[in-house]
């Protein structure tokens, strides 16, 4: 926000209604024609509430359609208009964080690929690295996430063999709980941490083990090379991607990919000490003001048309 602001003022907006009811959702619409500015850049999960905003002036952030990808039925159809097909006809530009989620916009919403802007998220500024030996006996393996896409049963599988202790930051389900203790493995859980302490877990951990089956983007692998650590995610879009050069790639589909991974970052100090190197490198073209820059081209597109 400080970097666009140097450039534009902005005045930020929170819809007054967060249920997803018809009728709120009228009275969100309402409260939206009222705001006034030169562009309209609606940020959260209200897609619908650009079908109340200038068309030529208003920009869409769209970060993934996962909630297209899980839901069925009349559900489905009810979000795939609402909260897609129509509000990216009418915006003027659609922003999203990958090019994987770029191709499902326009696969489900056969839009003009070039209404839809690839801008990627930025790095959470609270992450921070510090200095700290890499634990080959007992390393803690940072996991974030609960929902079935992160992917935990096979990440429990793969390492219910490597001495660790696993740090889960999220809920687990009780098929997880079982399996965790089943196996016999370490593991520590926490919940609803803030910025500051999320970022603690970053800087104590060894190792970041994100090997999602599906993701919009997949920031935890940034954090995890911004606070230095090694980074273990998924050999598909758009984790492969994200990642670079600067991670350990595996098959998330495979126990034994994941399992051959972690050993190899583990047991390996040269390959380690280079995917964390070419991490660091990595996250140049994800700092703050190189994509607050592109933000503003946007915006003057808009602006000088």
């Amino acid at each position: 926000m400080d970097s666009l602001q140097k450039h534009i003022s902005v005045q930020t907006q929170y819809i007054p209604y967060y249920n997803s009811s018809i009728a709120d959702m009228a009275r969100n619409m309402v409260f939206a024609r009222k705001i006034r500015g030169d562009i309209y850049h609606v940020t959260g999960d209200v897609h619908y509430i650009v079908m109340a905003l200038p068309a030529g002036k208003t920009i869409l952030t769209i970060h993934d359609s996962v909630f297209i990808r899980e839901s069925k039925g009349l559900k489905r159809i009810f979000f795939k208009w609402i909260f897609l097909k129509l509000p990216v006809r009418r915006c003027r530009y659609v922003t999203t964080i990958s090019e994987k989620s770029k191709n499902e916009i326009i696969h489900y919403t056969g839009c003009d690929p070039s209404k839809v802007v690839v801008i990627p998220n930025p790095v959470n500024e609270h992450i921070y690295y510090r200095e700290k030996e890499f634990n080959t006996t007992d390393p803690v393996l940072l996991f974030i996430g609960s929902t079935p896409n992160k992917n935990l049963d096979r990440i429990i599988q793969a390492i219910s063999v490597i001495p660790c202790t696993l740090e889960i930051v999220g809920r687990i389900p009780e098929e997880h709980s079982l399996l965790l203790k089943k196996n016999g493995i370490r593991f520590r859980q926490y919940l609803q941490l803030s910025e500051t302490e999320m970022a603690d877990r970053f800087a104590s951990s060894d190792i970041i083990i994100f090997a999602s089956l599906y993701e919009g983007f997949g920031l935890p692998i940034l954090e995890g090379q911004k606070a230095g650590r090694a980074v273990l995610t998924s050999n598909i879009s758009p984790m492969k991607e994200v990642a670079g050069k600067g991670a350990c790639l595996v098959d998330p589909y495979d126990p034994e990919s994941i399992r051959s991974g972690v050993k190899k970052i583990i047991e390996d100090d040269d390959y380690r000490n280079i995917i964390i190197k070419k991490g660091f490198e990595n996250l140049t073209q994800y700092n703050n003001q190189h994509i607050a820059d592109q933000y503003v081209k946007l915006y003057e597109a808009i602006l000088n048309p």
